[in-house]
């Protein structure tokens, strides 16, 4: 199914029906303030499944990110962070950014015990942070790419549901998604935060 979703005032019943979706182990695509994105509910198993299948990886080597709605899951997910850090949060979120943090024990099993990290990610887009309040827990999250050499990332969301329709239960058509993803910052050493990836984002607001 392809359904649109206005960025600026996301329909209540719309965003409950891709909930319901979530809630029943559906796996969908959606819209950030980067590339599109796909992902599913953080505590279904089957559904994780699906995901990694549709990456070609193996769920237990997976660096999926956590889509959360605002800071307040951090705790769960996250092992306490320094002032410093949570400073940086507050000034890159919602935005264009992938933070990687120590995870706690509270990561689902199905990752394996040994995940030691946790990406965490608040897209400035009320359509997928609507649904994440909605939903009450972080989805998994994972990019879409474009098979295409040149262009690294799938923008339009209708060639996206002509690619996967048979694959995933639900695609939003959020208008056309970016080709550049998220800045990816490693502060899992308050000491020194790394850039594993330089995306959309302003790097200024790092340091």
């Amino acid at each position: 199914m392809l359904k649109r979703i206005y960025n600026d005032h996301p329909n209540e019943k719309h965003i409950q029906e891709v909930v319901e979706c979530l809630r029943n182990g559906g796996v969908i695509i959606y819209p950030t303030d980067t590339v599109y994105g796909l992902g599913c509910d953080l505590n279904h198993k089957k559904a994780l499944e699906r995901v990694a299948r549709i990456k070609g990886v193996k769920l237990k080597d997976t660096h999926f990110s956590f889509v959360c709605y605002d800071l307040s899951h951090l705790s769960e997910y996250a092992k306490q962070i320094s002032t410093r850090t949570y400073k940086l949060l507050k000034r890159i979120f919602p935005g264009p950014f992938t933070v990687i943090l120590k995870a706690t024990g509270k990561i689902p099993k199905i990752f394996s015990n040994k995940k030691k990290t946790v990406g965490i990610r608040i897209p400035d887009n009320n359509i997928i942070r609507e649904i994440v309040k909605q939903l009450g827990s972080p989805i998994v999250s994972t990019s879409i790419h474009d098979e295409d050499d040149v262009i690294e990332y799938s923008t339009d969301p209708e060639l996206i549901y002509e690619k996967y329709k048979h694959q995933v239960d639900l695609v939003i058509d959020g208008g056309y998604g970016m080709n550049v993803a998220s800045t990816v910052i490693d502060c899992t050493d308050e000491n020194e935060y790394k850039i594993l990836r330089e995306g959309k984002g302003n790097l200024d607001l790092i340091y």
